[in-house]
């Protein structure tokens, strides 16, 4: 699923250049990625896209608050991977909505671990859905050439 959603990054400028879900299936599965695979990186892709929509800034928090991970964030993201996010908020890279979105695609991956380079893959995606320009130090950062391989491994 996450070499789908690098591919999608890849091949398009923006999230919403990306086509129907039926015909961006049919781009993915002439690219060579199985069906399965397909269906759970679209199913998490409009996740994403509901979210992003239904998603609206409440109480702004004030530059010296602190993030606390329910229980089960915490058993789902490890804390390497709640230091990259505080890390990106802190650079400035991140606001409160977008680390919202981050966890709660996050949480909605149930069948795998979240490890570093899957979440840097989803903080990704989230940025680019937001059409969030990305620095290019942060971009790779996110696109660690190391990281294909260890997506690859897990």
């Amino acid at each position: 699923m996450f070499d789908i959603l690098v591919f999608l990054f890849e091949s398009y400028v923006h999230a919403g250049a990306c086509p129907a879900s039926d015909q961006l299936a049919r781009r993915l599965s002439d690219a060579g990625f199985e069906d399965e695979e397909i269906n759970e990186a679209l199913e998490w892709w409009s996740g994403l896209r509901e979210m992003a929509q239904a998603a609206s800034p409440q109480i702004a928090p004030k530059s010296d608050s602190v993030r606390i991970y329910a229980d089960s964030e915490m058993a789902h993201l490890s804390a390497e991977c709640r230091g990259f996010i505080a890390f990106l908020e802190s650079a400035g890279v991140l606001d409160a909505l977008s680390r919202e979105l981050i966890i709660e695609r996050a949480m909605a991956l149930k069948q795998c671990t979240v490890n570093l380079h899957r979440l840097k893959v989803i903080v990704l995606m989230v940025l680019w859905q937001q059409d969030q320009p990305l620095d290019s130090l942060i971009l790779d950062e996110l696109l660690d050439g190391d990281d294909d391989q260890r997506l690859a491994m897990q």
